[in-house]
C-alpha cells in the first residue's frame, strides 16, 4: 500500500521482515540452543521496547521451557557498581541498536562471572554483539523512524523461536512458522484503525490493559501512544488494575483492552464488562464476538493465532492507532519531540 512516512512503511514491512528472519536464522538459532551450556534461569537486560520484548520472554520461556526469567537491574551494574551473583544464569541482552552502555555492562559482568551470554540485536557489529558469546541478528534492516515497530516484532519472534526450540515441541515450531502470514492478515483487517483515530483527537490520557502473554503488549502500546501522540497512556494487567487503579475510572475514560482468545481472555472480558458498566470508552483489540459487543471501537485480530504467539499480532492495531492519531493531531510520527533513534543510558 502507498505510504507517506517511514513509520507507516516500517509497520507494513513487518510480514516480510519476520519471514526473512525465519528464513535466515531458524537453522542457526537451532544450533545456538544446542551450543549454549546448561543454565538454570535467564537474566535479560533491555530498555524501552526491547524491555517489553523481554517481558514477553518471561512468559514464553517460562511457560514453554520451564526457565525462570528475571529482568536485569542495569543500574546495579553501572551506577551502583554492585552487580548480583549470576551463578547458573544465561545472561541475555536485547537492544535494537546494541549501543546502550548499561545493557552492554550486564553482559560484560556475565562474562566476567563465567556465564554464557547471548545478544539479540539489529546491529550484529555493535558493542553489545561484540560482548556476547552468541548473537542472534533480527535482520530488520535500517529503522528510520524513531519509534520501534518492525524491530519490536522481530525481537518477539526471536523470543518465540527460542521458546519453541527449548520446548522441544515440533508443534510449537510449526506455529512460529505461521506468524508472518498471520501478521500480514492482521495488517489487512486492522486498516480501519485509520478511520477511527479522529475519535481520539483530543484524548489526553488513557489506560491500556492486557494480561499474561499480552502484559508486554499493554506496555508497548502505551509507549507508542506516549512517544508518538504525547498521550499519557498507563499500562496495567487486568489483575493489577483491580488492585486500586480501577478507582480512577470515570465516564468516558478511554481504556484500550488487549484481549485475544486464550486463557487470559475470560479475566480481561470480566473486567471489560465492569468498565463498560462504569461508562468507560472501550477500544477493544480482539478476535472475539463477545469482546466486540462491549466495544465502542473494535479492532479485529485474525483468528487461529495461538495465545502464546498473539502479542506479535496484537500490537499491530496499536502501532497503527498511534501512527494515525499522531497524523490526526498534526504531529510528525517520524520525529517525536525529545527523542533520537539511538538512546544510550548508563
Amino acid at each position: 500500500m502507498p505510504t507517506n512516512t517511514f513509520l507507516e512503511e516500517e509497520i507494513y514491512s513487518q510480514p516480510k521482515v519476520l519471514s526473512s528472519l525465519l528464513e535466515w536464522e531458524l537453522e542457526r538459532v537451532e544450533g545456538i540452543t544446542g551450543e549454549i551450556p546448561e543454565f538454570n534461569y535467564v537474566v535479560i537486560a533491555a530498555r524501552g521496547s526491547s524491555d517489553h520484548a523481554a517481558t514477553y520472554a518471561q512468559y514464553v520461556w517460562s511457560s514453554l521451557a520451564g526457565f525462570p526469567v528475571a529482568l536485569a537491574t542495569p543500574s546495579l551494574y553501572t551506577l551502583y557498581q554492585t552487580p548480583p551473583r549470576l551463578d547458573g544464569a544465561l545472561v541475555v541482552g536485547v537492544s535494537q541498536s546494541g549501543q546502550s552502555p548499561d545493557i552492554v555492562a550486564v553482559l560484560e559482568e556475565g562474562r566476567r562471572q563465567g556465564r554464557p551470554t547471548l545478544a539479540i540485536t539489529n546491529a550484529p557489529d555493535s558493542p553489545l554483539a561484540n560482548t556476547a558469546d552468541w548473537v542472534i541478528p533480527i535482520h530488520a534492516g535500517p529503522e528510520r523512524s524513531v519509534a520501534a515497530t518492525k524491530t519490536y516484532t522481530a525481537q518477539l519472534l526471536v523470543m518465540a523461536l527460542l521458546g519453541a526450540l527449548w520446548s522441544g515441541s515440533r508443534t510449537h515450531l510449526e506455529e512460529v512458522k505461521q506468524i508472518p502470514a498471520a501478521v500480514a492478515r492482521a495488517l489487512e483487517i486492522s486498516d480501519e484503525v485509520s478511520r477511527r483515530a479522529e475519535r481520539y483527537r483530543f484524548m489526553e490520557q488513557c489506560v491500556v490493559i492486557g494480561r499474561g502473554f499480552n502484559y508486554a503488549t499493554a506496555f508497548e502500546l502505551a509507549l507508542k501512544l506516549k512517544e508518538l501522540t504525547y498521550v499519557m497512556a498507563t499500562a496495567y494487567s487486568s489483575a493489577d488494575f483491580r488492585h486500586g487503579p480501577i478507582a480512577t475510572v470515570h465516564q468516558g475514560l478511554p481504556v484500550i483492552m488487549i484481549m485475544p482468545s486464550g486463557r487470559a481472555f475470560g479475566d480481561v472480558l470480566e473486567l471489560a464488562r465492569d468498565l463498560h458498566s462504569y461508562g468507560a470508552e472501550l477500544l477493544v483489540i480482539s478476535d472475539s464476538k463477545d469482546a466486540k459487543g462491549l466495544a465502542n471501537v473494535y479492532c479485529p485480530l485474525p483468528e487461529g493465532v495461538p495465545e502464546w504467539l498473539s502479542p506479535i499480532v496484537s500490537i499491530l492495531p496499536g502501532q497503527l492507532l498511534s501512527l494515525h492519531l499522531a497524523q490526526v493531531k498534526g504531529l510528525d510520527p517520524d520525529s517525536p519531540r525529545g527523542l533520537t533513534k539511538v538512546t544510550r543510558t548508563r
